[in-house]
C-alpha cells in the first residue's frame, strides 16, 4: 500500500529549517534505504508543506518517521496527516487495475 504523508509548515519554516535540515534529510534516506520512503520534498510556490511517499504495509512506520523527524519535534511542521493512496496505473501501482 502507498501512503501520503501531507506537512503543513510553519510561517517561519524557509528561516529556520537550516538548523534541523542535515538531520531530517538524514532521516528520509534513510527511510529511502530501508526501502520505506519512495519520494518525499517540499511543496514550491509558496513553500508551505511537504509530500511524502511511503509502500509499506502499514501507516506505522510512517507514524515513527514523523514522531522522530526534527522538522516536526522543533515546530517546524504546524499540522500533519497520513493518507492511504490506492494506486491504480502506472509500473509502482500497489493495485493495478487495466481496462
Amino acid at each position: 500500500m502507498h501512503y501520503l504523508f501531507f506537512y503543513e509548515t510553519s510561517a517561519d519554516y524557509l528561516e529556520r529549517r537550516g538548523e534541523f535540515r542535515a538531520e531530517h534529510l538524514a532521516l528520509a534516506w534513510q527511510a529511502v534505504d530501508r526501502g520505506e520512503m519512495i519520494l518525499a520534498g517540499a511543496l514550491a510556490d509558496p513553500v508551505d508543506g511537504a509530500v511524502l511517499l511511503f509502500q509499506l504495509g502499514s501507516s506505522e512506520v510512517v507514524k515513527r518517521f514523523v514522531r522522530a523527524d526534527p522538522y516536526v519535534k522543533n515546530g517546524l511542521v504546524t499540522r500533519w496527516r497520513v493518507r492511504p493512496w490506492t494506486t491504480v496505473v502506472g509500473p509502482g501501482a500497489t493495485s493495478p487495475l487495466r481496462p
